[in-house]
């Protein structure tokens, strides 16, 4: 004979994964405080947060608008980590 299953003694708690929410490019300027135009520059000539595309429109999932915010976040401008990655920096003399 096959024994019962164990269940625990208090209710599982079933979560539901949220829909991944998606913004328009306007929505996403908005989002991170940043002119429209801005983040359609970065698409062109890269550095800007992920997009997708579905036909002509372009969307902006949440989750890439806070990673890319995320990574670009320093301490101060002075931080070695910032020099390393925008090593063209105006301060250099160039």
């Amino acid at each position: 004979m096959r024994p019962a299953p164990v269940r625990p003694a208090t209710a599982a708690v079933i979560t539901t994964a949220q829909p991944q929410r998606y913004l328009t490019n306007d929505e996403a300027a908005d989002y991170l405080r940043l002119s429209p135009r801005t983040l359609e520059k970065q698409r062109v000539i890269g550095g800007g947060p992920k997009f997708r595309k579905f036909g002509r429109r372009v969307m902006y999932a949440v989750a890439d608008l806070d990673a890319w915010a995320d990574a670009r976040s320093f301490e101060a401008t002075s931080d070695p980590e910032y020099a390393e990655r925008y090593p063209g920096d105006y301060r250099d003399g160039r």
